[in-house]
């Protein structure tokens, strides 16, 4: 049976990123031909075997507890997404029932979706599984693009921040969005590794973007709270925005993103210029992920 590859490539990686000397061990030596952890060190300072590691490592068909894979966590300094991650990754190994399996289709949640609706000074969208835009609003149809508008299949925030030239163009640090971007959708990948349309969507991107290829490969994990993006916006020029995720209890794969201005003079009066460029159409209709409006009558469950 093939070895868990995510896995194992993963702590690699998480291995390889860490600096002996912040865990106390000498940078170089006779002995160290790489930057990063050996696998014995990982193991010494995880309370395991160096055996018991390197099987882990290797993807092998074994049944760590938590509390040595957060032992394991503790050795290669993983942060709390990363940490999640590592949990998942296990959890879903080869010949393992996974702990969760998405449905095909998702809406946004009513309650959600009414929340989002009440913002009208705010930017505001709602975002699923892999990223999927399940509703916005109208000033986030300004400020970023009409996503309702697209195929349904194409309505995915990584999708459309990595392959879209306008984006490259709306986004001053385009590049270090698009990778945060690939490193949420590891996250997302590992919580659902059977959600074949995380599948397809990585394979798509995978030949599309050499950048995205490469940022997948490096195994970064990253979750969504809260931040700054800087904007080059064609319509009001620059501008920065704070941003805040809210997640709602019993909701953790649906998560409401509020956009408002920075504090500063500049960003607040680009903002409201955008605000007064356009008022938003009556009834603008909300589309799901199956590409209907909210006001469809059919109820399908499946693509």
């Amino acid at each position: 049976m093939a070895g868990n590859v995510d896995l194992s490539q993963f702590l690699r990686r998480c291995r390889d990123r860490v600096d002996p000397e912040s865990v106390g061990l000498p940078e170089r030596g006779a002995y160290r031909r790489v930057p990063g952890l050996r696998r014995e060190e990982v193991a010494q300072l995880a309370g395991v075997s160096t055996d018991y590691y390197t099987r882990l490592e290797q993807g092998r068909n074994i049944t760590p507890s938590d509390s040595v894979l957060d032992a394991v966590a503790e050795a290669l300094r993983l942060d709390d997404a990363e940490r999640a991650h590592l949990h998942d990754l296990v959890k879903a190994r080869p010949g393992r029932r996974a702990r969760r399996t998405a449905p095909s289709v998702q809406r946004a949640s009513p309650g959600l979706l009414r929340f989002l609706e009440s913002f009208h000074d705010h930017a505001a969208f709602i975002l699923g599984r892999r990223g999927d835009i399940l509703a916005t609003n109208h000033l986030c149809r300004v400020l970023m693009a009409d996503f309702d508008a697209m195929p349904y299949r194409e309505r995915n925030l990584t999708r459309w921040i990595v392959l879209s030239p306008e984006a490259r163009e709306l986004y001053e640090d385009w590049e270090r969005l698009a990778a945060e971007m690939t490193a949420i959708l590891r996250l997302d990948a590992g919580r659902y590794p059977d959600d074949a349309r995380t599948a397809e969507l990585v394979g798509e991107l995978t030949m599309k973007s050499e950048h995205f290829s490469r940022w997948w490969d490096d195994h970064k994990v990253l979750t969504r709270t809260h931040g700054q993006k800087r904007f080059n916006h064609p319509l009001v020029g620059k501008l920065t925005i704070d941003y805040q995720a809210l997640t709602p209890p019993g909701e953790d794969d649906q998560t409401l993103f509020l956009y408002m201005p920075a504090a500063d003079r500049a960003s607040q009066e680009a903002w409201r210029l955008l605000a007064d460029w356009s008022t938003p159409a009556p009834d603008h209709p909300q589309a799901d992920s199956t590409g209907h409006t909210a006001s469809a009558s059919d109820d399908r469950s499946s693509l």
